[in-house]
């Protein structure tokens, strides 16, 4: 076994998830991520804590999908498991990206709407999402299965305490601000020009720890809830949402909410996200990526939304991190990123302040240059 992998495990129970003796761990491992699973269920025996492992598989849930009537309805035996775990740890690694392509989008949206209570009880432990690298990953990334290995590792195996320190700069301002805005204006596409309010909401440092209210790994962004949106945006970085590729996306706003919508590549699969709930026509999230261990897009939204010089925008539900106790943001049954290279042309702008201009923030070497 690569010893990567064991030092994956130990920065996802450790640093990650924050697994201390006798907690009670949900193990969801998906068909190609089994070395990984054996490297994380030695780390939590060591440290004493209860698993529970379970199988994850595209293909299992296409199965099962696509032979249902269609009236879902959320398990109460999956529910009562969550409920009763203090974390959930998911280990991506499937065999095939694509799986449920031939499912169709009614279907998807159906399926989730009735998963809803459960993914809010799996939200409610300290529940991380990482990824085993596999072949399927590689060769959707168009990558070398050995150069995809370095690629994850570089991600993953970061020293995320000083990377910490660097986006508490990024969250103190977004913290503090009131509006943010949005430009990029290249010849070869569409002007983006895109205001949010965020008074009143909390940035998330995702440092890639529950400590942190971050729960993915690898990480690498802060986030926040926006809200009021109004302009344009155009997401040049192809994407793959329900199993189908999407690109090109453009997309307009008024008073908060998508009245436009237009993508060059899934359309249709862009529509059947809007129409899921009256939450998916409003943000959720938004997020700057600050890990320059993510060098190249690879289609995996894991890894996408951290790279630095990126902006990712989320149609749907908002978290509970970014918002004051007892308000309630946007809700929806889906959480769907969609990410804007910001490398040239662009700028982000708090109440007026320039922050970051072509990927550069203003702490970093080169910013007055670029």
């Amino acid at each position: 076994m690569d010893p990567r992998v064991h030092e994956h495990a130990e920065v996802l129970v450790d640093w990650s998830a924050r697994i201390e003796p006798g907690d009670d761990v949900v193990l969801a491992v998906e068909e190609d991520a089994h070395e990984l699973a054996v490297a994380v269920a030695e780390q939590l025996g060591a440290v004493g804590a209860n698993l529970l492992a379970t199988y994850e598989s595209s293909e299992v849930s296409r199965a099962y999908v696509k032979a249902h009537d269609g009236g879902f309805e959320a398990g109460a035996h999956e529910l009562a498991m969550l409920q009763e775990a203090d974390a959930f740890l998911a280990l991506g690694g499937g065999r095939n990206t694509t799986a449920k392509a031939d499912v169709g989008g009614e279907t998807q949206q159906a399926h989730s709407r009735a998963r809803e209570a459960i993914r809010e009880a799996r939200m409610a432990t300290d529940w991380v999402k990482t990824v085993h690298p596999t072949r399927s990953l590689a060769q959707q990334a168009g990558m070398a299965f050995e150069e995809y290995q370095d690629f994850v590792y570089d991600a993953v195996l970061r020293n995320w305490e000083a990377l910490a320190e660097e986006m508490a700069e990024v969250k103190e301002v977004l913290d503090e601000g009131r509006e943010v805005r949005l430009l990029k204006d290249r010849d070869d596409q569409p002007t983006t020009d895109l205001w949010m309010s965020i008074e009143g909401r909390t940035a998330v440092n995702s440092a890639a720890s529950v400590a942190y209210d971050s729960h993915n790994l690898p990480s690498g962004e802060v986030f926040t809830a926006p809200y009021d949106t109004e302009g344009t945006v155009f997401f040049d970085v192809p994407m793959t949402i329900n199993d189908r590729r999407v690109r090109d996306v453009h997309l307009r706003f008024e008073d908060g909410e998508v009245v436009e919508f237009a993508a060059e590549q899934g359309e249709e699969v862009l529509e059947a996200e809007l129409d899921t709930d009256a939450g998916a026509r409003r943000l959720g999230e938004l997020g700057i990526g600050m890990n320059r261990g993510i060098d190249r897009f690879t289609d995996n939204i894991l890894f996408d939304e951290k790279m630095g010089d990126t902006v990712h925008l989320a149609l749907g539900r908002a978290y509970d991190a970014n918002l004051p106790d007892g308000e309630t943001g946007n809700q929806s049954a889906i959480h769907t990123d969609m990410i804007a290279d910001v490398s040239q042309d662009s700028r982000i702008e708090v109440d007026g302040e320039t922050i970051q201009r072509d990927g550069v923030f203003w702490f970093e070497d080169g910013f007055g240059e670029a």
